[in-house]
Order: structure tokens, then sequence, then C-alpha cells
């Protein structure tokens, strides 16, 4: 897992180097999701922003060409060149594979000889506008990583317009304009990429550099500038991958500007070559499109870094507790924290923002900017962390419920006599004073005797004898007579303790004069030589 990580952030420095050349190391793989720590609590997850690998979308895609009726063949046509109007020799028929120019042709093995293309049908009813609508649709949301590159094997167009759809089709907004003349077609001023602004870097242009004169049959290809745009903010050369990120995150509608769920092309007139459309050999104007590529990953608001096609459907292989097509939402039981899509910065992890696990045990959670993590507030049903995924003390995982179990944790129940504290270990057992033993406890071992915990054998009547007259009572304690106290009744009991020094104990009738009772007697000698002066002196008087 260290090695991948490794691996992630040499690509993406090497990619900052070499950018205009090797974009998608430029743009960032973010490829790894989640790594394992070593915590205070064991083994633990460090989550990263992650997204699947840049690929070519048009594996993936699927085409829809309108009017239905647009493309050449049915019935077979014959067709002139641009250039020469006398060389009318190319035939179009969809009833024969080798004649035949279906959509698919757009999307198949480049290099072939002769090349492979989809056609339209001629311009046979003109004045009236020669119109096509080719829609690409992948059913779920990419993002562009790089340009997108039209090639046109027949001259590019005079007029069209790249849309695209964030709602699977069902509205449409402009990408580009493109025209010979953008003020005749589209009441537009003409602009090139490289007149936009950080600050103007949304804004809907028209160009004429893929329209103008007639370079057809040297550049074939039309483009809408994706790496150009991103050299607004990371540099002509890519090399300030963090203001792109960073823009990315923070600018409103950015990210959205490179995202799309279908594009549409519309083809509003085809390439003339002339100032005048020759009327009489209107089988020289058409459309034919060679190659469409489309670079970009599917997006899976970086909480995913794969994704798979399956059953002809793209989706995200979500991580970070989210789910959904898109990871556009948190799964069942992460709830506690609102969904967020993840963040590029800082780089090189960028911020996964997963979803809070708290295992069904909290609804509220608390973002930590000092550690930047989430963690559950208020666990419940006797369960802690930051995930609620513990025990609290005096409790244990009970290995038969799952988690998210409201009776997943049970109590210690540890004996308070006979436990050294009131938690247990995670299989139940609490942990013992000496002599103590069992699952809590509650029981003693061989040479120890309970009595409000295990007792060691305090005597018996051959080597722990009791003293001055003590009886061994059931090998616990001494049962001492009367003037004497301790463990083997060795101490004598003083004056004012049950059984202490008396008018017995001083006249030896009941027991020897103990230590402390010659504290009583000392007393009372010291008054009677005190009071000897006074009485002489007042007998003399």
């Amino acid at each position: 897992m260290c090695a991948a990580v490794l691996l992630a952030l040499q690509a993406v420095w090497a990619g900052v180097g070499h950018a205009m050349q090797h974009y998608p190391s430029a743009w960032g793989h973010y490829d790894v999701c989640k790594s394992q720590v070593y915590t205070e609590d064991g083994l633990s997850w460090d989550y990263m922003a992650c997204q699947p690998e840049a690929t070519d979308m048009t594996k993936y895609v699927k085409v829809a060409v309108d009017p239905p009726n647009i493309t050449c063949g049915d019935p077979p046509e014959t067709y002139c060149a641009l250039e020469n109007p006398y060389m009318c020799n190319n035939e179009c028929d969809a009833s024969t594979t080798e004649l035949a120019h279906p959509p698919s042709l757009m999307f198949d093995f480049e290099g072939r000889n002769p090349t492979t293309f989809w056609q339209s049908t001629s311009w046979k009813k003109y004045p009236k506008p020669l119109q096509a609508n080719i829609t690409l649709s992948w059913n779920k949301t990419i993002e562009l990583t790089d340009d997108i590159v039209l090639t046109f094997e027949s001259g590019r167009p005079e007029q069209m317009v790249l849309e695209k759809s964030l709602d699977y089709g069902r509205t449409w907004q402009p990408y580009q304009f493109y025209a010979t003349d953008c003020l005749d077609a589209f009441t537009m001023e003409p602009k090139t990429v490289h007149e936009l602004t950080q600050q103007t870097m949304l804004n809907i242009i028209c160009t004429e550099d893929y329209s103008r004169g007639y370079v057809w049959k040297y550049d074939k290809t039309v483009r809408f500038e994706i790496k150009d745009r991103f050299a607004l903010f990371a540099g002509p050369r890519l090399h300030n991958m963090a203001s792109l990120y960073g823009q990315l995150d923070t600018t409103k509608n950015l990210r959205d500007f490179f995202t799309i769920t279908d594009l549409r092309i519309k083809l509003l007139r085809p390439a003339t070559g002339t100032t005048m459309v020759d009327e009489n050999n209107l089988s020289r104007y058409f459309y034919a499109i060679s190659d469409i590529k489309v670079q970009g990953r599917c997006k899976c608001n970086l909480h995913a870094n794969s994704c798979i096609f399956n059953e002809h459907k793209l989706t995200c292989e979500c991580e970070h507790n989210t789910t959904g097509p898109d990871c556009g939402r948190c799964k069942k039981n992460y709830q506690g924290r609102a969904w967020n899509g993840g963040s590029y910065l800082p780089i090189p992890k960028g911020t996964a923002n997963i979803c809070c696990e708290c295992n069904g045990h909290s609804n509220r959670c608390s973002y930590i900017e000092l550690l930047n993590t989430v963690i559950c507030v208020s666990c419940k049903h006797n369960t802690r962390g930051h995930h609620c995924q513990l025990c609290k003390l005096g409790y244990y995982r009970n290995a038969s419920a799952q988690l998210h179990d409201e009776n997943v944790c049970v109590e210690c129940n540890c004996n308070p006599f006979g436990s050294d504290g009131d938690h247990c270990n995670s299989t139940g057992f609490c942990k013992c004073k000496a002599g103590a033993t069992g699952t809590k406890c509650q029981e003693c071992l061989p040479g120890y005797l309970w009595s409000s915990g295990c007792k060691s054998r305090v005597c018996d009547n051959m080597m722990l004898r009791c003293q001055n007259g003590g009886v061994c009572h059931g090998n616990l304690r001494c049962q001492c007579p009367a003037g004497f106290s301790g463990l083997l009744c060795e101490k004598p009991r003083c004056a004012g303790e049950p059984g202490g020094c008396d008018e017995g104990s001083i006249s030896g009738h009941a027991n020897p004069i103990g230590h402390c009772c010659l504290g009583p007697l000392l007393s009372l000698a010291l008054l009677v030589c005190a009071l000897l002066p006074r009485a002489r002196l007042d007998a003399e008087l």
C-alpha cells in the first residue's frame, strides 16, 4: 500500500514536468483511496481523495444520429469529391458492408486503409439546410481530461455547434460555436481560446480557427480545447497543478464545466470550399467523420479509484462509505455526517470527506480541524471511539453481534471484591486480585478463602500460632482474649478500648500488665509527686 502511495506521488510530480506531452499524469492520479495506519486503538484507516485513471471514453459510448435517415446508403448514392466535382466514383450503400458508412465507424480502429468513416446524405435538397445531430451518451457523469477532437474526411463544417448535457440529455447547453464567419452565422464576435482569462474561462465562444479557409485537405480536425483552459490556472506547461486543483475545489461551476453526461455535435452547414454553392454538383457537399476522441474518466466525486463497465453501464466502485453510480450519497448507517464530495487539496493526498461511520450508535459528528478528521459524538449503547466502534470501559464486545447491533457491548460485571477494577478484556474476563479467579473474579484459588474477597490462610495450629492465648478460627483469623488484638493477638488493648486496661488488669487478676497500661500508671505517679510538696507546705502552715 505504501509503495502504491509513493508511485502515485511520483506520477503527479513527473507529470508536471511533461504536462503537455503526457497530460493524464499532470492531471494527477489520486489512485489510492485509503491506507492502513497504526493508532492507539490498533489498526485504522487513513482516507485520501481518489479518482479513476483517465481513459478513452469512446469505448463506452452509445451513439445516435438524427434525423434517422441522415446516414447515407438508403437508398444507395454516388458522391463526388469536394475538390474535383468530376470525380464522382464514391458510392454509399447501406446494404453492402464494404460500401456502408454507419455511425459506428466514427469509433473504430484508426489507421485502416482505406479510411473508414460515417457519412451523411449529400446536400441534394439545397437550399434547404443539411443538418445532422450526432449524440454521444454514457449514461454516467464523466470528467473531461483532454481535448475533444473530431476528424472530418470531406472538409470541416462551415457551421457547427458542440453542446453538452449534465442531465442525461434532458437539457442542453452550448460548449462552443464554430463557423467561417461567426458574426454571420451566430451573431457572435469571433474569439480564440487563447483570448480567455481566468475570469472569462466559462464564457461560451465562437471560433473561426477550425472552419475558415480551404485547408481541409491538410487539416481535418476540429477541437474543443480542454488543456488550454486548464493552462489558465496551471500555467502554459501545467506546472502549477496545485493552483488548478484549488480552483476546482473553490470556484463555483468550474468542476461542472468539465463534467458531462452527453455530448451533441450539431452539424449545420457542410464544407463548400468556396463562397458560392455549386448547385449543379450538390453531390460534393456532405459530412463525413472518421474519428472522435473523448478522453476522460468516470466522475466519482473523488470517492473511488476505479470504474467498472458491466451490463453496458459504467459504475464507480465507491469507497469512503459512499454509494450510488457517482458515489453521490452516504451508505446506510453511515449518515452521521452529511455527504460531501472529496477535495483535491492538500496535494498530493487531498481530503476524502468520508461519510461518517458511527455504526448506528450516533447521529452526530464533529470535524476536528487540528487532526483533519471527523469523529462521532455522544456514542450510545455503551460504545466509544471515533466511529463508536469500541466498547466503553466496563463493557466488552459481544462476538456474536454485528457492530451496528444495539447489544454489541456487554457489561463486564466484575466482582467488586475479587477484581482489580471494573474493566475486562475483549473476551469478558476481568482482571483479578491475588488469590481470586473466574470470569468475574468471584472464586478463590486453592490456599485462599472467600471473605469479602479472597484471603490467604492467616493461622493454623501448627506453624502460624495465635499469641497470648488466641485461638485460630477457620484458618482466617485469631480469636483473641480480652486485652489483646491484632492479626495474631500480638497487640495489647489500651484504656478506652473494649477489654482494655481496667482494674482487673492493673491488679493482675485477669491479665498481666500490658505496655499500654503503663501510661495511665505513670500519669498517676506524676500527679502524686506534684501534689506531695504542696501537702507538706499546707501542714507546716
